[in-house]
């Protein structure tokens, strides 16, 4: 373990001084986090929370197209400690991403800086915690990434810009849920859900009559799809992780793992304060939290019932999912992207199908993907390859299609080719939605149905106007997700 913080440090100067050389043209922004313990009150019961500069939610990160981050992370924990930049792309970066298994966790009483790029991006993401569990005691927070002035957007600027963070929540202190994890059980049914940090009605967004805001929600939590919604309004969607959408206009949102969705809502209601409603999906038992929208003349507050939503019901999801378009007549980051868009047009050069389970092994539940349940290793496998340090992992002995053998254990790498369009099929035979992020990247959605995919799936691809992002659903039992990556 000496050996490899050895070689965080130096892939990390190597990384400054390239960095610095290749984008020095580009405006920098300077982060300076301490990330420390304290308590927190998200349910009404005093917990032990992980800040960042004494806040839960973390602070919001704000940069323009292009610009370069440079953030200092001071671990002042009792246990090494890790940040992923969730829908951040890291082109020729990928050992900043803040995975373990790429990246070094910070050391108790180190610190570590990351430098990041916002290039030929826009649109609305978060970052969170990803190393033992600590996603579960706070520490995430949003991104905004604006387009540089001059490139046009495809609506008014709102006159006002809310972060949205969303998700499910426990009571029991992080490690705990950790140790049930690492013993082989299950997690419990969360005890609630949160609205920037805050329980029933604990957070207020205040607007003026008449004027239209930009919502930018993430969800945050640890096991639950979620629905967005807003009493007596209506949301129009603008951006889903980076691509201008088709300006459909809902009622109400799933947002699954991981995902994050940018909607105008225009404040066109009589003057008083309406509920702003999270709840559940596909839960045995809906778990519901409110915020309050105030009108900055209302003179009266929340009534009636809260609005509400749909439960357990897949179609519905799946059709709203199938509605979420790119919008082609919009401009990108800049005038003239790299790289095409045409991917109807591509030739794929692979297919890989990843089927999911949950195997128990040795006595404990685990989770698999094409039969191969992943062993950390540890010395993060971005460096174990830099260096060509052999024995950390073990190339191509994760399958490209599920064999439905018995499950094993194993540190595996899936081998790719530079510059492969691959095809990535998503087969979800549990009975829980499941979420999949390919860090670093976007890919595009381009099919979502139900049953066993095949070859034939692909009449039914939209190789016209899919929307790229970092995240899908994949729903239980019925359904799968295909998606396509460069």
């Amino acid at each position: 373990m000496r050996d490899s913080r050895v070689l965080c440090s130096l892939i990390a100067l190597l990384l400054s001084l390239a960095v610095h050389g290749v984008y020095g043209d580009s405006p920098y922004r300077f982060f300076t986090w301490e990330i420390t313990y304290g308590d927190i009150y998200p349910l009404g019961v005093k917990q032990q929370g992980i800040l960042i500069n004494g806040q839960f939610p973390g602070p919001q990160i704000d940069a323009v197209t292009n610009d370069n981050l440079i953030i200092s992370v001071y671990n002042y924990l009792r246990e090494p400690f890790l940040i992923s930049w969730n829908g951040l792309q890291q082109r020729r970066n990928s050992w900043q991403d803040g995975v373990y298994g790429t990246t070094c966790p910070i050391p108790p009483g180190k610190n570590f800086t990351y430098v990041l790029q916002a290039k030929d991006q826009i649109g609305s993401y978060f970052y969170f915690p990803s190393f033992l569990f600590h996603k579960a005691a706070g520490a995430f927070g949003g991104i905004r990434i604006w387009s540089r002035p001059r490139i046009p957007v495809p609506f008014p600027p709102p006159a006002g810009d809310f972060t949205v963070l969303a998700g499910d929540w426990y009571r029991s202190n992080h490690y705990v849920l950790r140790r049930l994890l690492d013993s082989g059980h299950n997690l419990p049914f969360p005890d609630g859900l949160l609205i920037n940090g805050r329980g029933w009605n604990g957070y207020t967004f205040t607007v003026e009559p008449g004027r239209t805001y930009r919502f930018r929600i993430s969800n945050v939590g640890l096991t639950t799809s979620i629905n967005f919604r807003i009493q007596g309004h209506s949301m129009k969607l603008v951006e889903v992780e980076g691509s201008h959408t088709l300006q459909n206009t809902y009622a109400a949102l799933d947002i699954h793992l991981g995902q994050t969705y940018s909607v105008l809502v225009t404040m066109d209601q009589a003057p008083q304060d309406y509920y702003i409603v999270v709840s559940s999906r596909f839960t045995p038992r809906v778990l519901t939290t409110t915020a309050i929208l105030h009108y900055s003349n209302s003179r009266r507050g929340v009534s009636g019932p809260i609005p509400g939503g749909p439960t357990t019901e897949i179609a519905w999801s799946l059709n709203q999912a199938r509605s979420i378009r790119w919008n082609l007549t919009a401009s990108g980051p800049r005038p003239n992207p790299q790289g095409s868009y045409h991917y109807g047009m591509i030739k794929i050069s692979r297919t890989i199908t990843l089927a999911n389970s949950a195997p128990y092994m040795n006595g404990k539940q685990r989770y698999a993907i094409n039969s191969v349940s992943f062993v950390p290793a540890d010395t993060p496998l971005k460096l174990a390859d830099y260096f060509k340090i052999p024995g950390v992992f073990t190339l191509g002995s994760m399958p490209t299609s599920p064999n439905w053998g018995n499950a094993y254990l194993q540190t595996s790498v899936m081998a790719a080719n530079f510059r492969e369009f691959v095809e990535i099929v998503f087969q979800n035979w549990e009975d829980t939605v499941q979420s999949y992020h390919i860090d670093g990247y976007s890919f595009f959605v381009v099919g979502m149905d139900g049953g066993q995919w095949t070859p034939a799936s692909r009449t039914r691809y939209n190789l016209r106007d899919t929307v790229a992002r970092s995240t899908t659903q994949n729903y239980s039992y019925w359904a799968n997700a295909s998606s396509s990556n460069k």
